[in-house]
């Protein structure tokens, strides 16, 4: 598979996608045609609209799923597609209900490339379990697409030791998923990636990842770290994934 996972599409001061252009303008097929899903979000041709403007310049045809009559067929017409942020469980009920949650899945287990930020980043992953999102919909399963064995956390944030906030840390959380479920969680803070081509995966973007998993301390990984063997993971959930 050929899939860039960031962990967001927007960076303080700068524009949408803006800090990973030179990446995904590499990443998506010269002067191909993309299917953007933009489910994550009410307003469907508005963030369609700001997706064309940040990549058409670059020769890239941004064409919504939802523009299509049926968004399977806009789907196949399309050489990638990508799913962008929003809220995580809008977005998975929409893929149960447009048929796109198994079309995806299946399109980029056969070569279409997968490009994914935020929420898009969380459906590459075997469910919805590691999100930070407010269910706001409920969606007929946490399963979502599977294209990685391993669970991953956009936007992870590291505790700040100047805070009086007594909530739970982001790894705290993580922490907690981990007594119940046996499978790593690929911490990406801002403006990191995950690149996955064939049987490679790597960490990529201007800061390290935090990796964690059950029975080890979380470890900090590098921009460049090879993370391959991730995707071997056997992931073991306390119920099986539907």
């Amino acid at each position: 598979m050929n899939l860039l996972l960031l962990s967001n599409s927007t960076q303080h001061g700068r524009g949408y996608l803006e800090h990973a252009l030179d990446t995904v303008t590499a990443f998506l097929p010269s002067g191909g045609r993309l299917a953007f899903v933009p489910y994550a979000l009410a307003d469907h041709d508005g963030y369609t609209a700001r997706v064309r403007a940040a990549l058409e310049p670059a020769g890239i045809s941004v064409r919504g799923v939802h523009e299509s009559a049926d968004p399977v067929d806009g789907l196949a017409a399309c050489d990638a597609v990508f799913i962008g942020g929003g809220n995580s469980f809008r977005l998975l009920s929409a893929l149960y209900r447009t048929g796109l949650r198994e079309a995806v899945a299946d399109a980029v287990r056969g070569g279409l490339p997968y490009m994914g930020a935020s929420a898009g980043t969380n459906m590459a992953a075997p469910t919805l379990r590691t999100t930070n999102d407010m269910p706001i919909v409920c969606p007929p399963s946490f399963g979502t697409l599977g294209l990685v064995p391993f669970q991953i956390n956009p936007h992870y944030l590291d505790p700040d030791p100047a805070s009086t906030h007594k909530g739970e840390t982001r790894e705290e959380r993580l922490t907690e998923f981990l007594e119940e479920n046996d499978v790593p969680v690929l911490g990406l803070r801002e403006g990191s990636w995950l690149r996955v081509e064939g049987g490679r995966a790597r960490v990529l973007g201007a800061r390290p990842a935090r990796l964690f998993a059950r029975g080890a301390e979380p470890r900090e990984l590098p921009s460049g770290t090879d993370v391959s063997s991730l995707l071997t993971t056997v992931p073991r959930f306390d119920a099986p994934v539907r």
